[in-house]
């Protein structure tokens, strides 16, 4: 996994009708980072283009907090989020 890049955080939960993934980060992330989700069936790359912290859209999130983040494919609890 060495390749993969930063541990960002867990996938904690999607939300199919949204095509939102609940992400718990590990590491600080902001807009227009370059993500990747890796999991047994999951393997995609997209940018993060927009995030929401308690329902609201910000620019960047800290390590500890749980944001929502709309993802271009379903993503799966347990995943794992790189930068």
């Amino acid at each position: 996994m060495a390749d993969e890049g930063k541990k960002a955080g867990v996938v904690t939960h999607y939300y199919t009708h949204l095509s939102v993934g609940t992400v718990k980060l590990e590491a600080a992330v902001k807009k227009g980072d370059k993500l990747k989700f890796k999991g047994a069936t999951t393997d995609f790359e997209q940018t993060l283009d927009d995030m929401q912290l308690n329902h609201q859209f910000v620019d960047q999130a800290d390590a500890g907090q749980e944001i929502g983040i709309k993802v271009k494919d379903k993503v799966r609890d347990g995943d794992v989020m790189f930068l």
